[in-house]
């Protein structure tokens, strides 16, 4: 074989990798947007069918009677503010469990804590995060309910309390996660410049990190709270399941009903296509929206963040 023609063998084989690598990323590309797009598809669908089922709510129910106080399908009566009030107090009462202790918990690991602490720390974490609900839910009728009514000398443990404990401590891996990782990102030359100028530890923490990091930590935050709307199992074991408006402070030790609980508790032994059918599904688009709304704000607080960074930089 000649010089020329191993040459022309070489270019051959070059130009062969060249156009099968180009190919592989085209065909890799095309199936990332594919796998985006459908992701947008599956949630529009998964709405259309929401509205599809409930908008008939709209006129099959009288908007008085929605809004009403009390919910008892039985003799058409579809007020659902008192599950929306259920939610509310359930959800107020994990986020106040969930959020100061997850971003503690995220502090002391990112900031705080020794490394061989941190990694002992942040496994266990993600151990938490995987426990099934209906483990926790039995936890919380065996042992948080007979506690919680001994303490507060209630007819019964299941109540709003403690269905928020409960989800207060599904939040707090989630929040941990996120926050942590937040945290970790803001740059070393923050700290040791804080602390070059006199600051201490944390003043710096405190003044500097979290400042630096409160997209991140934000947006945990939500997703914490997004986690807490959406959780349906515990609530349908340990909340009591009384759909009562909420009143006052003693709603808290007293059973309530969430939306999520009563669609679960209920969807399987309604009629198809009735009237309560279809308020069940309204209800779906109302826990749609929440947490679409959730979503889409944690969203655009981390694009408005990058954005400021994107014109600092520039």
């Amino acid at each position: 074989m000649t010089v020329r023609e191993v040459q022309q063998f070489y270019k051959r084989k070059s130009l062969n990798r060249i156009l099968n690598s180009a190919f592989t990323e085209k065909i890799i590309t095309g199936l990332i947007k594919l796998f985006g797009y459908s992701a947008i598809l599956f949630v529009a669908l998964i709405f259309y069918y929401l509205v599809h089922e409930g908008i008939a709510t709209l006129w099959e129910v009288p908007f008085g009677t929605l809004l009403s106080t009390r919910w008892y399908p039985i003799e058409a009566f579809y007020g659902i503010l008192p599950l929306l009030g259920g939610s509310l107090v359930v959800t107020i009462g994990a986020a106040v469990i969930a959020v100061p202790m997850g971003i503690g918990v995220a502090i002391y690991i990112g900031e705080i804590s020794p490394r061989w602490a941190r990694e002992i720390l942040k496994p266990f974490i993600e151990i938490l995060a995987g426990i099934p609900s209906v483990v926790l839910g039995f936890i919380g009728i065996l042992v948080l309910a007979p506690f919680f009514r001994r303490i507060f000398a209630i007819p019964t443990g299941l109540s709003a309390l403690t269905g928020a404990v409960i989800l207060g401590g599904i939040a707090i891996p989630s929040i941990v996660s996120v926050a942590e990782d937040a945290l970790d990102a803001v740059p070393r030359s923050y700290r040791d410049g804080a602390l070059a100028i006199g600051a201490t530890e944390w003043q710096t923490i405190w003044k500097v990190t979290l400042p630096a990091a409160r997209s991140g930590v934000l947006m945990a935050v939500l997703l914490g709270i997004g986690r807490i709307i959406g959780e349906t199992i515990i609530v349908l074991m340990v909340t009591g399941n009384a759909p009562v408006m909420p009143t006052s402070l003693s709603a808290f030790v007293s059973p309530v009903r969430t939306m999520t609980a009563t669609v679960a508790a209920e969807m399987g032994e309604v009629a198809k296509a009735s009237v309560h059918y279809h308020v069940l599904f309204f209800i779906g688009i109302i826990l749609f929206l929440i947490s679409l709304i959730i979503n889409i704000t944690a969203t655009s607080i981390v694009f408005r963040k990058k954005k400021r960074s994107e014109r600092i930089l520039s």
